[in-house]
């Protein structure tokens, strides 16, 4: 009978009221993932996402970017953090601040968002709202590897959604939030499992 293979120690940044960090706790919980979620970390205290953990029993700390002298510092922070913990892979969800250079280089390739756009298109903020207002018939979400460039990392799953006629940013945004919840825990499972690695900016699927 062969080992099991060992799971992949994943730490989720987040923010707010990490629905995706729900999905990828949820998608853990299969025998079969080939990773766990060890660590969540928030910047922010009052964090809902922060109980969501707590109920599935993960390692929690809350890590404020007003109790460090600069930005270096906070980050310095988060990193010793997640290498206490034995961390492997880290995912943002829905975690609202900017990384430096440094900290994702000290996790590149082993660093992945989720944006909710079409990547390339609708970087940064409001993505919903842009894809409204520049009046695209098809918009979605995007998961991809960090690089020092916003949202510009290469990218690892995508999924999309019809713009109705009668869409907002609200109504377009739950949409695609279904879709992340699909997605993210995929493309998770992709680079635990070594189905996709990051070579020189380039996401490369390994069959």
């Amino acid at each position: 009978m062969s080992k099991p293979q060992t799971k992949k120690r994943v730490g989720i940044l987040i923010s707010g009221r990490g629905s995706n960090l729900q999905s990828l706790i949820d998608a853990a919980r299969a025998e079969q993932y080939p990773a766990e979620i060890a660590l969540v970390i928030s910047d922010k205290p009052d964090a809902y996402g922060l109980q969501r953990a707590k109920e599935a029993g993960i390692e929690t700390r809350v890590i404020e970017r007003k109790n460090f002298a600069d930005k270096p510092a906070f980050e310095a922070a988060i990193d010793d953090c997640l290498r206490n913990a034995d961390i492997e892979i880290v995912c943002l969800a829905g975690f609202m601040r900017l990384l430096s250079p440094w900290l994702v280089d000290r996790w590149l390739g082993k660093l992945i968002n989720i944006h909710p756009s079409l990547l390339p298109s609708f970087k940064g903020l409001d993505a919903q709202g842009q894809a409204i207002r520049a009046g695209v018939r098809i918009a979605g979400c995007t998961v991809h590897f960090v690089t020092a460039e916003m949202d510009g990392g290469p990218i690892i799953q995508q999924a999309s959604v019809p713009v109705l006629t009668d869409d907002t940013a609200d109504s377009l945004s739950d949409r695609i939030l279904t879709l992340e919840h699909k997605i993210y825990p995929e493309a998770l499972a992709m680079l635990a499992n070594g189905g996709v690695t990051l070579d020189r900016n380039h996401a490369i699927f390994n069959n």
